[in-house]
């Protein structure tokens, strides 16, 4: 359906854009250091969820009809900010333990929804996927709706193995830092900071034109 030249373009520009720091790299890369491989993974596919969520809210003009809604804008980026908040509110509040036991605090599935809802109340996200997926739309090429969901697949699978990669980084980091007595008390106000920071990026972040 889409031709084999294009969907390596597209393959290429998608891992520029994950090249470039972001929030999605800072989230997984802290709950990696945090929580291990598997709370690094865990954010990966939290993220991909997240995506192919987007994914079909584009193909099926969804993403359009809320962007077109202007309050829409700073109702998901303020609940993303809150949600943010809390959620640093609760590592704060994460009774003092060993580095070792951390990962016990928190079920591989919190940190999943944790990861797709800080993905889904990004705004950008949402203009993001309703600005570049059509971009490589082949309209002669047959359903423009299947296309978009075949490139939303294709983002969805770079950018999980990509986050999967970086949670495997902040794993080895939190095995390092374990040898710390302190590492837990570091990790515990740099997973805060991490998410009051991004939070702050979204309470700023301009509007959409």
């Amino acid at each position: 359906m889409i031709a084999f030249a294009t969907l390596l373009v597209f393959s290429a520009a998608v891992m520029m854009l994950l090249l470039s720091p972001g929030p999605n790299m800072a989230f997984v890369m802290a709950h990696g250091v945090s929580y291990g491989l598997g709370g690094g993974a865990a954010a990966a596919l939290g993220i991909g969820a997240a995506d192919l969520v987007l994914t079909g809210l584009t193909a099926t003009g969804i993403t359009a009809v809320i962007a077109a809604w202007p309050p829409a804008f700073d109702l998901i980026r303020y609940a993303g900010a809150a949600y943010l908040l809390w959620m640093a509110y609760k590592a704060l509040r994460r009774p003092r333990s060993p580095l070792g036991a951390v990962a016990q605090q928190a079920s591989l599935k919190s940190v999943f929804l944790r990861s797709m809802l800080n993905s889904l109340l990004n705004p950008k996200a949402l203009l993001f996927f309703m600005v570049f997926l059509p971009q490589f739309v082949e309209p002669g090429k047959g359903n423009v709706a299947g296309q978009l969901v075949i490139l939303g697949c294709v983002l969805t699978a770079i950018s999980v193995v990509f986050h999967a990669l970086l949670g495997a980084a902040g794993g080895s980091a939190r095995r390092f830092l374990s040898r710390n007595p302190r590492a837990a008390t570091v990790q515990t106000y740099g997973l805060a900071v991490v998410l009051v920071l991004l939070a702050l990026r979204l309470i700023a972040m301009p509007r959409a034109a």
